[in-house]
């Protein structure tokens, strides 16, 4: 017979962890990192015209609009408590230097006057790059086959003052090049948006997670890769270093993508810095979590919340996902 007594102990030398796990109750009263509507940034994708939406094949349930329908859907979030939105422009016409991007009726620019319209109080983030602009759909001024540093970042701080022109509440340079936060902010104060905040791509990794957002943004390289600029993803060291460097240039916030993979990097730079962190949950992320669910594969709503709150353990306090809307609507 099988004796299931207890072994005879002084009291205090087992530690009976499993109390403060024992109803609903408790565990929700003990908990240590909680992800509120508020820690979270919906990004979303302009494109010209009106009245128009286009499905994303490879990110369901995300679509491309029109400035018109995108403020409509910014303002229903907005009421539904969502405190900022990421903004991606999705333009008809390209050029070798990306004129697009800083052109004053640009995408981006026409997104922005409706949101802030529609919805005053949501805080509107502009994404500054210029491959989603270019033919060559490369990040910067190609020349010879190479990026131009100092030629790309002169269009970068263009591009983010005609941004806060528009009523943008916070520039989000996404485009790895050397210098462009010190450019940008010297560009923003010159122009009279000295209180314009700056939150910065800082560990930005040349990542495989990438892949949906390229079509969705129509942004995928024409030859080439982009591992000139973005960061190698075995690199933790040069992560971090990039990430003290754009907080030495001014950047307010300091971003960390993909977010998942890089957990570890969210972690140590956590210990580097009291600046606010964001991570971004990419659209490679998103994807996989779709394509599982709809599989039967993950309980979707669990698993959502579980990848979250991973992020924000590591030390986020700012999430970018595209999970945003439909936790705000409360369908995830």
């Amino acid at each position: 017979m099988i004796n299931t007594k207890p072994p005879a102990v002084s009291a205090g030398v087992i530690r009976r962890h499993r109390r403060l796990r024992a109803t609903p109750a408790v565990r929700a009263l003990v908990c240590e990192t909680r992800v509120g509507l508020d820690d979270l940034v919906m990004p979303m994708f302009a494109i010209e015209g009106t009245g128009r939406r286009e499905d994303i094949a490879a990110m369901p349930g995300i679509q491309r609009l029109t400035p018109d329908l995108l403020a409509a859907e910014a303002a229903d979030l907005a009421d539904r408590g969502l405190c900022a939105i990421l903004l991606f422009g999705v333009p008809h016409a390209k050029d070798d230097l990306g004129s697009g991007a800083y052109a004053d009726d640009g995408v981006v620019q026409q997104a922005v006057r409706a949101v802030k319209g529609a919805a005053p109080d949501l805080v509107v983030i502009t994404d500054v790059c210029l491959c989603a602009y270019t033919t060559h759909g490369h990040c910067g001024v190609v020349r010879d086959g190479r990026i131009l540093n100092d030629e790309t970042v002169a269009l970068l701080a263009r591009t983010a003052v005609s941004h806060a022109r528009a009523g943008a509440d916070m520039i989000a340079p996404s485009d790895m090049m050397d210098g462009r936060v010190a450019a940008i902010r010297a560009a923003l104060d010159a122009d009279g948006f000295t209180e314009t905040p700056i939150m910065a791509y800082a560990a930005k990794l040349a990542s495989a997670f990438y892949g949906p957002f390229r079509e969705a943004a129509h942004s995928a390289p024409a030859t080439g890769d982009r591992k000139s600029h973005q960061l190698n993803p075995a690199n933790a060291r040069e992560a971090l270093a990039e990430a003290m460097t754009d907080l030495d240039e001014g950047a307010d916030i300091v971003m960390v993508k993909p977010a998942m993979p890089c957990l570890d990097l969210i972690a140590r730079l956590r210990t580097r810095t009291d600046a606010p962190i964001a991570a971004y949950q990419v659209s490679g992320e998103y994807a996989m979590l779709k394509a599982a669910a709809a599989n039967g594969w993950l309980d979707e709503p669990q698993t959502v919340r579980e990848s979250l709150t991973s992020i924000k353990r590591a030390g986020a306090d700012i999430i970018i996902t595209y999970y945003a809307a439909q936790i705000a609507r409360g369908t995830i």
